[in-house]
């Protein structure tokens, strides 16, 4: 028989969300309110004086091509970073589940890259790939291929979608290995004896399985592809070439800080705010449809 716990009053189940609920409103809804509020005025870059436009930023920024191009961009670079880190997970989880010695020693140095920051990890692909004295760069040259991310469009694309996606491989590796070892291997063996192929005992059984811890990093790397790969992009593109890079995120900070166009930037946050809400809406509503708990 299942047993919940009941309080008495109303007072101690609201001083243990409290601190939540204050870390919420302090770092989300006044931020966000402080956004949607700054996203109806043109400010100076001062500070001083602010001029009221209602819509005008809005209005503003779907007319402009560039910033029409970035959520392109953003959407080729979101569905690459995810599809990328977590095929390559769970490729390595899969391995890593099937090995029987040194599988500790494996699983930790899979690990380890997680650890490493976003701009630390950009700093990293770019010193590799740099044109002049970039190690991988050389190689390439030894082989005929001149590569140069600094101009070519599709080169810096794939640089950031693999230096996004290296740093996230190991996280979504941590939780492809516990989904795999949570499946019971009565089920595997009894399809093995029945004479189920691996493929197939993978398609059939491990997957669908799977399918909870599967949708759950979907949203979580879509998130972050949204929002945590700043870092990488600022070190190694900066948004370039011909803003070939520049993500939704990324413009909000370059129209901002650089530019100094405040009020372009905080509508810019609103817009992206409503993407990602509606993108998990979306998730939620018909992706989950097909989960299996």
């Amino acid at each position: 028989m299942e047993k919940r716990v009941k309080f008495k009053g109303v007072w101690l189940p609201l001083f243990l969300v409290l601190p939540q609920l204050v870390v919420t409103a302090v770092f989300f809804f006044y931020p966000a309110g402080q956004a949607i509020w700054q996203s109806l005025f043109i400010p100076d870059p001062f500070g001083l004086s602010m001029k009221w436009v209602g819509l005008g930023n809005f209005e503003f920024l779907l007319a402009d091509r560039f910033y029409r191009a970035s959520f392109v961009t953003t959407a080729v670079f979101s569905i690459l970073v995810t599809v990328v880190s977590m095929g390559v997970a769970l490729y390595l989880a899969v391995l890593a589940d099937r090995l029987i010695k040194g599988s500790g020693t494996y699983r930790t140095l899979l690990i380890w890259p997680y650890a490493v920051a976003p701009a630390v990890a950009g700093v990293l692909w770019m010193f590799m790939f740099n044109t002049r004295v970039g190690v991988v760069t050389w190689y390439l040259g030894v082989l005929g291929y001149d590569w140069n991310h600094v101009l070519n469009e599709g080169e810096a694309m794939g640089l950031v979608v693999v230096a996004s996606a290296w740093g996230r491989i190991s996280y979504n590796f941590l939780f492809f290995l516990v989904g795999l070892q949570a499946i019971p291997k009565s089920v595997i063996e009894a399809a093995a004896i029945d004479g189920a192929r691996f493929w197939t005992r993978f398609r059939t059984i491990v997957w669908p399985l799977l399918s909870p811890t599967t949708f759950f990093l979907l949203v979580v790397n879509i998130v972050y592809a949204f929002f945590e790969t700043f870092g990488v992009i600022h070190t190694i593109t900066a948004g370039g070439p011909q803003q070939a890079t520049t993500i939704l995120v990324y413009k909000v900070y370059s129209d901002g800080f650089v530019g100094q166009d405040l009020g372009s930037s905080a509508a810019q946050s609103v817009i992206l705010l409503v993407i990602v809400g509606l993108l998990t809406i979306v998730q939620f509503k018909f992706i989950e449809r097909r989960v299996h708990y």
